[in-house]
């Protein structure tokens, strides 16, 4: 009998500067894009350019993340700078997403 060994698909996406009011529809349409392909499992969103983040921004990630979960899918954040991290932590959604510290760290199924 043969193994088969199934890999997760995993799709990256590395927004840039800013996630505001100005660009927050337009990233959640990119997230959406993303996560209704039918080969991935796992949306790791790089925030490491990012320099910052607003209300706007944030509600897209949290769409982004119920889109994911209502579609069995994962969806992890990864290379979150401390000035970021800390809206994740004001607003306790630091407990609610799945932070990866580095990019090197890519989530296991």
């Amino acid at each position: 009998m043969q193994a088969v060994l199934e890999s997760p698909k995993i799709a990256v996406i590395r927004p840039q500067s800013c996630l505001n009011a100005a660009n927050a529809l337009e990233f959640e349409r990119d997230l959406t894009a993303a996560l209704t392909q039918n080969d991935i499992s796992i949306l790791v969103v790089d925030l490491a350019a990012v320099e910052s983040l607003d209300s706007a921004g944030l509600m897209a990630l949290v769409s982004g993340l119920k889109l994911a979960q209502s579609l069995g899918r994962r969806f992890s954040l990864c290379a979150v700078s401390p000035a970021i991290k800390i809206i994740f932590e004001l607003t306790q959604l630091d407990e609610i997403f799945e932070i990866i510290e580095g990019t090197a760290q890519l989530p296991a199924v």
